[in-house]
């Protein structure tokens, strides 16, 4: 998903696949640490993939220069009903189904023509197993609110303005909560900016790089 992305920072820019590091959250933010070797890191996530920026800002903050959250909600109620559900629609009718229940309906109305049709290609192309671990991972997180209200660098929060998960409410409460927080929201864009509004995302990518470049 992160295709449009991978030429802003050329030759030190990564897109580790997570579901192979493990089926919990520090798991994912382990593997993804032992990735790379520098030591002031830009890092991205969306959805889930936000929660394991919070994660990695957890366990090695030195390491971290900067942190954009697109589409991530750093607080977390389980939902042991909802897990059980989406495992269930996984397990018993497959992913084609699963896409259509849990995920679809993330993106906007207003997403550009063939978007959702590639992002579900994506998905079918990934196995049940992995699909079924990440939605484990996802419902299993831990609340990261107080890495959120104490990170002492930059935090950069982006959303669509018709994200429904979180959204643009939760996110400006998060941009706030965090010391060095600042808000993005996309127009006519859903949970999933960098596959939706590509372009908008670079820029404001692009300003964070330069922000951080010595």
């Amino acid at each position: 998903m992160w295709a449009e992305q991978m030429h802003l920072l050329a030759g030190a820019t990564h897109a580790p696949t997570l579901y192979s590091f493990g089926d919990h959250l520090g798991a994912w933010a382990v593997g993804a640490l032992e990735l790379v070797k520098g030591r002031r890191l830009i890092i991205v996530g969306c959805s889930v993939g936000g929660s394991c920026a919070l994660e990695i800002a957890s366990i090695a903050p030195d390491r971290v220069a900067a942190l954009v959250l697109i589409g991530t909600k750093a607080n977390h109620t389980p939902d042991p009903a909802f897990h059980a559900s989406a495992l269930d629609i996984l397990r018993k009718k497959g992913l084609g189904p699963a896409w259509h229940k849990l995920w679809e309906p993330l993106f906007s109305d207003n997403a550009p023509s063939g978007v959702v049709s590639k992002a579900e290609r994506m998905t079918l192309l990934q196995t049940p197993e992995d699909v079924a671990r990440g939605v484990t991972v996802f419902h299993t997180r831990p609340s990261r609110a107080d890495v959120l209200s104490t990170f002492p660098r930059s935090v950069v929060v982006i959303t669509g303005s018709d994200d429904v998960a979180p959204g643009p409410k939760v996110s400006a409460k998060q941009a706030k909560l965090a010391p060095y927080g600042r808000l993005h929201v996309i127009a006519d864009c859903g949970h999933y900016a960098p596959l939706e509004r590509p372009d908008a995302v670079n820029l404001i990518l692009r300003e964070v790089i330069n922000e951080h470049q010595s």
